[in-house]
This record gives C-alpha cells, sequence and structure tokens, in this order.
C-alpha cells in the first residue's frame, strides 16, 4: 500500500523518511549468500547421511562364511560370523571422517562462491542506489547507462533511466513555464508603475490625465487577471491528464462552435472574415463526453485564435464531425484560418506556454493552444496542427465520441444550430 509523504506522523514517532526509521538489518546479499550456503548445506548434509546409510547396507549384503574362516579387519583377527557387522562399522565410520571434512570444505566454498556471485549480480542495483542518493533537481542529467545482458536488472536500470529523463523534462519545463510567467506579468506590473510614477510625478495632472491613467491601469491589470486565470485552468487541465476527467457531460461540438462564434462576432466584423462552418452528416452529432466547460474553452480557444491571429478580409473555416472509418467512434473537430505563413518546424512549438510564433498577428497570452492540448489530453484525445498553403493555420482535435444513447439524446433536447 502506498503511504502519502505529506501524512503527518503518528504521535511518538518521530518525523523523517522512512527509511530513516526503520531498523537497519542485514544486507541483501548476506541474506542471499546465507540462504544459498544454507542451501547447500542441507543437500550435502542429506548426501552425507544417503552415503552413511549406503554403506552399512552393503556391508549388510555380504555373503556369509563359515564360522572357522579366520578374516582380518584392519590387521585384526574377526570371527567370521561378525564379519558384516565390522565391515559397515568400519565403513560407516570411514564415510563419517571423510564425508565431515568434505562437507565443510563443501560449505565454505559455497559461502565463497555465493558472497561473489551475489556481489557481482547486486552490482547494478548498488549503482542505481547510488545514482539515486545522488540526484537532486540540479543533477537529474545522471544517468546508469548499464551495458551487459538485458535481464530484469538491466531492465530496472533502464526503468530508472527512462524515469530520470521524464522527470528532468519536467523540471526543464517547469522551470521554462516559471521564467515565461514571470515575464509575461512583469510587462502589466510595469505598466502599472510607469503609470502611477508618471501620474504622481505630474504636479499638474488633472482630471483627464487621472481618467487616462485609469484607463491604462484598467487594461493592464485586465491582461494581468486573463494571464492569471490562463494559468490556473492550464495548471488544472495538466493535473487531470493523470487522473479521470470529473465531468461526463455531453457536449456537442458544432453547437459549440457556433456560440465560439457568436462570441466574437464583433471581431469578424471588424476584420471582415468571412466564415464557413461545415456540419458533419445529418443523424450523426460531434457529441463527446467530459467536462463541458474545458470542452467548451477548447473550441472558443481555437475560434478565438483563428480569429486574432488572421489577416484582414481573411477567412476561417470550422468543421466539426463523426469519424464512422474507426472501430473506436470519435469525434474530429478542424479550425483552419488564413493568415501568415509559418514554418511548418516551428508549428509544434506553438502548443508550448507562451509560444505565439514570431510571424503570427495579435495579441494574447500566448496560452490558448497550452490549455487545448491539456484539456484534450485529459480527454483521452489528440491534438495536432500544421500550416495552410499559402498562410494559416489548421488545428484538427481528434475526441472518444460520446455512446449512440447520449447523441441522440442530445439531438432530441430540441437544439439547434444558430445561423
Amino acid at each position: 500500500m502506498l503511504r502519502r509523504a505529506d501524512r503527518a506522523p503518528e504521535e511518538g514517532r518521530p518525523a523523517g523518511p522512512p527509511f530513516a526509521r526503520r531498523r537497519r538489518g542485514p544486507g541483501l546479499r548476506i541474506r542471499l549468500t546465507l540462504l544459498a550456503t544454507g542451501l547447500v548445506a542441507a543437500v550435502s548434509a542429506l548426501l552425507l547421511w544417503l552415503g552413511w546409510m549406503l554403506v552399512g547396507e552393503v556391508a549388510a549384503s555380504l555373503p556369509t562364511l563359515a564360522p572357522q574362516t579366520p578374516v582380518l579387519v584392519d590387521g585384526v583377527s574377526v570371527p567370521a560370523g561378525e564379519i558384516a557387522a565390522a565391515l559397515g562399522h568400519s565403513a560407516r565410520t570411514e564415510v563419517l571422517q571423510v564425508g565431515t571434512v568434505a562437507f565443510a570444505l563443501v560449505v565454505v566454498a559455497a559461502a565463497m562462491v555465493s558472497w561473489v556471485l551475489t556481489g557481482h549480480v547486486l552490482r547494478p542495483v548498488h549503482e542505481v542506489t547510488a545514482t539515486a542518493r545522488h540526484l537532486s533537481a540540479e543533477s537529474l542529467d545522471e544517468r546508469i547507462d548499464l551495458e551487459g545482458p538485458r535481464d530484469e536488472v538491466a531492465e530496472l536500470a533502464d526503468t530508472f533511466d527512462a524515469m530520470l529523463d521524464r522527470l528532468q523534462a519536467a523540471f526543464d519545463a517547469q522551470r521554462r513555464f516559471v521564467a515565461n510567467a514571470s515575464h509575461e506579468l512583469r510587462t502589466p506590473l510595469a505598466v502599472l508603475r510607469t503609470e502611477i510614477d508618471v501620474t504622481l510625478a505630474d504636479p499638474d495632472a488633472d482630471v483627464a490625465e487621472l481618467r487616462r491613467m485609469a484607463g491604462v491601469l484598467r487594461d493592464a491589470t485586465r491582461r494581468a487577471e486573463g494571464l492569471v486565470e490562463g494559468l490556473l485552468l492550464l495548471a488544472r487541465t495538466e493535473a487531470a491528464e493523470h487522473r479521470a476527467v470529473g465531468g461526463d457531460e455531453p457536449v456537442d461540438l458544432d453547437l459549440a462552435a457556433h456560440g465560439a462564434l457568436d462570441a466574437v462576432r464583433a471581431e469578424v466584423e471588424a476584420r471582415r472574415l468571412r466564415i464557413e462552418v461545415s456540419p458533419g452528416p445529418a443523424g450523426e452529432a460531434a457529441v463527446v463526453v467530459g467536462d463541458a466547460a474545458l470542452l467548451e474553452r477548447v473550441v472558443g480557444n481555437l475560434v478565438e485564435n483563428a480569429v486574432r491571429h488572421n489577416v484582414e478580409g481573411g477567412w476561417l473555416a470550422v468543421t466539426a464531425r463523426r469519424l464512422a472509418d474507426d472501430d473506436v467512434p470519435r469525434v474530429e473537430l478542424v479550425v483552419a484560418s488564413s493568415g501568415p505563413e509559418l514554418d511548418p518546424e516551428r508549428v509544434p512549438d506553438l502548443f508550448e506556454p507562451f509560444r505565439r510564433g514570431a510571424d503570427r498577428v495579435g495579441s494574447g497570452s500566448g496560452l490558448g493552444l497550452s490549455i487545448v492540448r491539456a484539456v484534450v489530453r485529459s480527454h483521452g484525445g489528440t491534438v495536432d496542427a500544421e500550416p495552410v498553403p499559402g498562410g494559416g493555420l489548421s488545428v484538427r482535435v481528434v475526441l472518444p465520441a460520446a455512446p449512440e444513447s447520449q447523441a441522440s439524446g442530445s439531438l432530441n433536447n430540441g437544439a439547434t444550430v444558430p445561423t
């Protein structure tokens, strides 16, 4: 059973890591050596006893001689009638003397060989332990790189190295995220301080100047608020990737796309964008199941990005449909738009936090696609993007489709697609 690391120590028990509170016993090498030596000693003792019994049986099966026949055993004259007993006693004594010496030698040899072999076998384990003890957040680049046959110990070392690779990637991503978040938050804070300092330094500042400063402060705080909200949502969705999503509501991505377009209608009209929405086949709703707020945020982020990073007089196309060419039912959402030309090698970087792309126009916190990726992964889906020929970006989201009963229920609720 796993024990939580932040569990409060029991009363009377000293705090600290669990291994520090355990009484240290004999090492694994000593225990394996004792086990192997004990097994060899038991087998040797059994063989010695069988030899002792076998010699006695052989001596007892000797042919019977006439009573007057003189027989010498070890230079001693023995009556012919007692020859079998005398030979049996002599043979058993010899077996015990020689066998005891051989028994001791075999046990000592087994102990030495077991000690050497267990040390050789456990050496990679000691390397894993030594590497783990030297690790810290600043030294995650150390690896075991165990060479030799691919046995269980090698698999353990490879698994440990793979775990270190994931930990190092996570720590590096965390450092980059904190640095980027600090940089992004520094800008609105600098604007706030500059405006306040400039206004306070002007003794002739009138009401109009104060109102202008208040407007600038409002915009800066709104940007900081949006950035913090995006960071919290990203942290929530990334944490959801490692556990089950809490919601189980059916969400029609086609309806969500129309709702997202309604939310940015003013900006669409200001940029004179041409909108094209392609619904799926009749009777096959693009319904998925999960956290409705997060799934609608996915559609909203994609539509907002497509509008804000578009060009004047450009276009935007949204397609939501149920895929029928797979054993596992899935729903596909594609949001494509015109815009500046993008380097295909830099497109995957757009899913990283605070990556906007040097060639993209528009404003934003740079968290939209990061949130999309985290939400989609937490719902068991995939997301990818590719540049549009001639300029622009196309983002494709694939999510598990809702069961037929829930999808049909969504259609029968009387919901209509807005125009």
